[in-house]
């Protein structure tokens, strides 16, 4: 899977709806990765421009389940706008990956299942969102705790360390069967030192680290079938 955010020409932060559509096309004209949208964009955008996003037919957004504080600013998702988000991707067909920034979080998704039931596909794949000052931290003990409060309608997992708890929270994901999320969103530093240069340079550590511990990456067509992603 690919998760995108967009910038304009200037190199902002965007949610464009021209852009995002000439993103997904290009992306879908040279792979068959599962395309993601973020419905985030950045902390200053407003919620009814977030609900346009699936405009541009993702296979996949993201879905944060709550607000949460974000350093010196607040990433905003009022239960309102999550509930309108969730019945737009089900009626759009496109698979929501639910993010948890908060052990508070992991209870709205269990009120959101509660209430709407399953999302399109039938699967629910959460991804913890960790480190981000405000939110949860990056450790281990944390991760698990959020994992041990998962409601029983979720299918998978997976799990994303900003900054230094990049490491620590890929290697505890893969111990305890959850997937990872890597990228220059969440971490700019390779090693003590050396910052990364390109996505693919941790796309292809974490790749490696998974085959290590006997946990080696899916397939496209495998990740598809986990996500209850359709083609499009």
């Amino acid at each position: 899977m690919i998760h995108l955010h967009i910038r304009d020409a200037s190199h902002a932060s965007t949610l464009d709806r021209g852009l995002l559509r000439a993103a997904v096309d290009a992306v879908r004209s040279a792979t068959d990765l599962v395309v993601q949208l973020s419905t985030g964009g950045s902390v200053h955008d407003p919620l009814d421009i977030r609900l346009t996003v699936l405009d541009a037919e993702p296979d996949s957004c993201s879905l944060t389940c709550g607000t949460t504080n974000f350093g010196d600013d607040v990433f905003v998702n009022p239960w309102p706008f999550v509930v309108s988000l969730y019945r737009q991707t089900i009626e759009r067909e496109v698979v929501p990956e639910f993010e948890l920034f908060d052990l508070g979080h992991v209870a709205a998704l269990r009120r959101l299942l509660d209430q709407e039931g399953l999302p399109f596909g039938g699967k629910v794949h959460v991804d913890f969102v960790t480190g981000v000052p405000g939110g949860m931290p990056g450790t281990t003990a944390a991760l698990m705790a959020g994992v041990a409060l998962l409601p029983p309608q979720v299918t998978s997992w997976s799990a994303t360390g900003i900054g230094r708890t990049h490491l620590p929270i890929a290697a505890a994901a893969l111990s305890a069967g959850g997937h990872l999320r890597v990228g220059m969103e969440d971490n700019l530093v390779y090693a003590r030192g050396q910052a990364v240069q390109h996505n693919d340079e941790l796309v292809s550590r974490a790749a490696e680290l998974a085959t290590l511990v006997q946990r080696p990456p899916l397939t496209t067509a495998e990740a598809r079938e986990l996500l209850g992603v359709k083609r499009r």
